[in-house]
Parts: structure tokens; sequence; C-alpha cells
């Protein structure tokens, strides 16, 4: 089977995308969405020098594709839902309609979660430390000494 014709904004799209780690199959449908252009999951693969698909992908699509997922993997702050606030407010949202559907087990958990992502500010949970800094085990208890008071007659 050929290999259909993509202009260079396409394939920018399609190699930055899977550099992303959006599936085939996800990268299908933005393209469709994004060009209005049917392209299969197979020549999708094509595109990503990391599958066997890809394995002779021209070098600047992989260096696009390299330097793309670098960026991706140490700047997660472009991505919404890495922020703490983005999380609580669909939470918010989740949790209202949970209440006006009658769903209160639902909206309860939805609760359970938001107070998580604040630091279990809302259960009554006590963390215990197992290990010490850096992992390291906790230091011995000091011994105790009791010491016993003279009875003096009493």
């Amino acid at each position: 089977m050929a290999k259909a014709k993509l202009n260079h904004e396409v394939k920018t799209f399609i190699v930055q995308a899977l550099a992303c780690f959006d599936a085939p199959s996800v990268v299908t449908a933005a393209v469709k969405k994004e060009f209005g252009i049917e392209v299969s999951r197979q020549l999708v693969e094509t595109h990503d020098p990391t599958k066997a698909a890809g394995s002779d992908t021209a070098a600047r699509w992989r260096t696009l594709f390299e330097e793309t997922r670098k960026a991706f993997l140490e700047d997660t702050s472009k991505i919404a839902i890495s922020h703490r606030a983005v999380r609580l407010r669909a939470l918010q949202r989740m949790a209202e309609k949970a209440e006006g559907m009658g769903n209160m087990a639902l909206a309860a958990q939805l609760h359970e979660q938001a107070a998580k992502e604040c630091g279990d500010a809302y259960s009554n949970r006590h963390k215990l430390e197992h290990t010490g800094k850096d992992g390291k085990d906790l230091p011995a208890p000091a011994p105790v000494t009791v010491f016993q008071l003279p009875d003096n007659g009493r």
C-alpha cells in the first residue's frame, strides 16, 4: 500500500502528537478534526521512530520527534490536569453534578478525592513515617530509665 501524500504541516502535527504519547488512533481522529483529512492508524504509526513501522523515518522527523518528546517530558506545566487548581475545579463540577443527580455516594467520593488533593485536610487519617530522611532507618529510640522513688513508710 502506498503512503498517502501528507503536507509538512500534517506530518509535523502527527510526529509531535506521537512524541507526546498520543495513541495512533487518537492522532488519526485529531488529524481528521484539525485538517479534515482521513489517515489510517497504520500510516500514523510510520511517523513514530520508536515503532518498527517507523524505523525508516526521515532524520528530520526523527529529530523533531526526539526534541518534542524531551520537551514534553521536561515540562508538564502545559498539561492542564497537572495543576491542582484545575483538578479541584473539575472535581467541583463533578460533585455538583453528582449531587444534582441525587448520587450522594459519588458526591462523597468526589469530596474525599478533593480532600486528598488538598493534603488530606478533610480526613482524620494519620500518616506514619516508617523510614527516616532519604529512606534510611529511623534512629533507635533512646532508652528510658525509670527511677524508683523511696517509699518513706507510706
